[in-house]
């Protein structure tokens, strides 16, 4: 080729290669806005369970209190301070669960109680599951620390146990565990999280669809607001991704279906193993 020719090949290959960089920079520009938009809806799904929580506990609070006060008699009044003190409780550990999750805000990674994490966030879901008449199972590892996102994990878990309440309707159950698993010929240590419901279950050709964006087998949000816009899921894949974690999903019609996720291990726990 002459010097010409490969100047003017040159010169139509650059802004190719410019048009083609600045597209990459657009993409990668819109995907932290979507993640960013995401942890704003979870902050505000948050912000909003915490207070219809906090609502029953103060509505719990004021009826024993008016109950104790009206009945002078030590059986009543025994009663109402023990659902007062209960209900207090609950107040409290709601709070320490919101504050947990204040001091958690940012994106950086480190050491995650993963264990820890399911219970706080069981703490904030407990209201809409017995609104549905849902029973909870767990099965949660004393120590299962994951090298992690804390923000992005509880964004995961909360739209994981989201799509199981869906599922299932009402009058079901949920299962979660979480385990360790030391290192060995698969690999280096992980812990596992099993999410499993006993809803409707995925039939075998929507499967391979279902982390798509935008995929939804929901006409659009139930009556809580929740579910319907294809980005539950979709998020949850990108989280499992960005933190070099593995899902696996089983499923059968009519029996429920299975959310298998596999997040590395935290260095500090695999060497004190």
């Amino acid at each position: 080729m002459s010097q010409q020719a490969s100047a003017a090949a040159s010169t139509h290959a650059a802004p190719e290669s410019s048009s083609n960089e600045h597209t990459a920079n657009e993409l990668t520009v819109l995907r932290e806005q979507v993640k960013r938009l995401q942890g704003m809806a979870t902050l505000g799904e948050l912000t909003g369970t915490a207070t219809h929580e906090f609502n029953n506990v103060l509505m719990t609070v004021i009826n024993y209190a008016k109950l104790g006060l009206r009945n002078e008699d030590k059986a009543s009044r025994d009663k109402a301070l023990t659902k007062i003190l209960e209900a207090s409780e609950r107040a409290a550990q709601i709070t320490n669960t919101i504050l947990a999750q204040a001091r958690n805000r940012s994106d950086t990674m480190g050491p995650v109680d993963l264990s820890g994490l399911v219970r706080e966030t069981l703490v904030l879901m407990q209201r809409e599951m017995q609104k549905y008449r849902i029973s909870v199972e767990t099965d949660l590892a004393d120590t299962a620390t994951v090298h992690a996102s804390g923000n992005q994990i509880q964004r995961l878990l909360l739209n994981l146990l989201t799509n199981s309440r869906q599922a299932i309707g009402e009058c079901g159950t949920l299962w979660i565990r979480v385990a360790t698993c030391e290192s060995g010929t698969d690999g280096p240590g992980h812990v596992e999280l099993t999410v499993r419901d006993s809803g409707k279950g995925i039939p075998e050709d929507v499967l391979p669809k279902i982390f798509d964006p935008y995929f939804s087998t929901k006409a659009g949000p139930d009556e809580t607001g929740k579910g319907g816009t294809g980005l539950g899921l979709a998020a949850c894949k990108d989280i499992i991704d960005e933190h070099k974690g593995r899902v696996r999903v089983e499923s059968s019609v009519g029996r429920g279906t299975a959310f298998i996720i596999r997040l590395p291990i935290s260095p500090s726990q695999r060497a004190a193993a």
